[in-house]
């Protein structure tokens, strides 16, 4: 079992280096602007807002096949090699993905708490400090959260290089992906290039995203209870699995048709319920208007 396993990663990963040496060879080619292309563009933009820029979607997906296959080994001591255990693979190497998730979701969390405030810092330095809006904007957000620097950091080199503050807006928007942000930075982009009164704009652009704020708290505050009871989904079913090793031929239960059968069946509605609880204790995220 440990050798098929073995035999597999190194599979695996001598596919994944031959495919990326051969993608670099065909750098050039047509080819390349395939879905597939898209697709791989698409993931790094969103390993980017997860704060992962170093790591490359090749990278991302070989950790999670690893994972996937290294979970097999206990696994298949337990129940043996079947559809059980390659459903426990799969779900293991769903790990990365949903860790990335959870950074993803945090740098927004904290994002949509930074930005009453950074509107505010905005609206004072463009107004009573008398600042260029280009410049206020750049020094705002390199002195603000950790998860937003990154993305000001490249924008301020793109604002070196070409002092144009359109596409200097499009790196933020790309690097941030944020409908908030999308509406900030339009409303600096439209004062900058036909005026008006940005004060009162930008007023009530940050008194209505701290009323979103405060009721996303409200909501969030409600459903800790739900969020806490979710984990016993998974951890119940698991303790009875393992209790269940030590109640008479347990082991050689696991292992037989039927209790592959069962465990594959148990292992699908947990997943099932699991969907479903974050389905519908996901809150509305506003849609981006201004992303292009």
């Amino acid at each position: 079992m440990t050798s098929l396993l073995l035999s597999a990663c190194a599979a695996l990963g001598m596919y994944f280096l031959l495919t990326h040496s051969t993608s670099r060879e065909r750098g050039t080619n047509a080819a390349r602007s395939s879905p597939w292309r898209t697709l791989n563009k698409r993931v790094h933009e969103l390993l980017q807002q997860a704060g992962l820029e170093g790591v490359s979607p090749l990278q991302f997906f070989s950790a999670s096949a690893v994972i996937g296959f290294l979970s097999m080994i206990p696994a298949a001591a337990i129940f043996g090699l079947g559809l059980s255990t390659l459903l426990i693979g799969g779900c293991a190497a769903t790990m990365p993905a949903a860790i990335w998730r959870k950074r993803r979701a945090k740098a927004r969390s904290i994002a949509r708490e930074s930005w009453p405030r950074f509107i505010e810092e905005l609206r004072v330095l463009t107004g009573s400090v008398g600042r260029s809006i280009p410049q206020a904007l750049l020094e705002v957000g390199l002195r603000g959260p950790v998860e937003l620097r990154g993305a000001f950091q490249a924008a301020q080199r793109e604002w070196s290089l070409t002092t144009d503050f359109e596409r200097t807006i499009a790196v933020l928007k790309d690097r941030l992906a944020d409908p908030t942000a999308d509406a900030t930075f339009e409303t600096l982009l439209v004062a900058t290039q036909v005026g008006g009164d940005i004060d009162s704009r930008l007023e009530a652009l940050a008194e209505d995203r701290r009323q979103d704020l405060l009721g996303r708290k409200e909501a969030d505050a409600k459903q800790a209870g739900a969020r806490l009871a979710r984990i016993f989904v998974i951890l119940v079913p698991a303790g009875m699995a393992l209790a269940g090793l030590s109640v008479g031929n347990g082991s050689a239960a696991y292992r037989s048709p039927i209790g592959q059968v069962l465990v594959s069946i148990g292992i699908a509605l947990i997943i099932a319920c699991w969907l479903w609880a974050s389905r519908i204790m996901r809150l509305p995220e506003p849609q981006r208007v201004f992303d292009r």
